[in-house]
């Protein structure tokens, strides 16, 4: 399990962001601007620091982590499954319904 710290800069990424998008498209108050950009920045920064830093995180979830505003939630996501994740056979050949073969009869 990702550490809590990230966990919570990852909703902050997204929530600010989310803030940040409703104040232009609504009635853009120079304030909340000023206030929740260098908060999304930092918390951008942090979401990438930490996963770059996470030992269990592998080359799909770093790249998550930079995508601005969802990619610490997604990375999130990847660091969480990383260790459920059942094993695939070698060509995705594990779920034959899957590739549209159909089994005898």
């Amino acid at each position: 399990m990702p550490p809590h710290p990230l966990r919570i800069a990852a909703r902050v990424e997204a929530v600010t962001l989310v803030v940040l998008l409703l104040n232009v498209a609504t009635v853009h108050i120079q304030q909340i601007t000023s206030l929740m950009g260098p908060l999304h920045g930092c918390a951008y920064i942090f979401v990438v620091a930490a996963v770059l830093r996470q030992p269990g995180a592998d080359g799909v979830a770093k790249a998550l982590a930079l995508v601005p505003g969802a990619g610490g939630l997604l990375a999130l996501r990847r660091l969480a499954g990383a260790g459920n994740a059942p094993a695939v056979p070698a060509g995705g050949a594990g779920n034959a319904s899957a590739a549209g073969v159909r089994p005898a009869d």
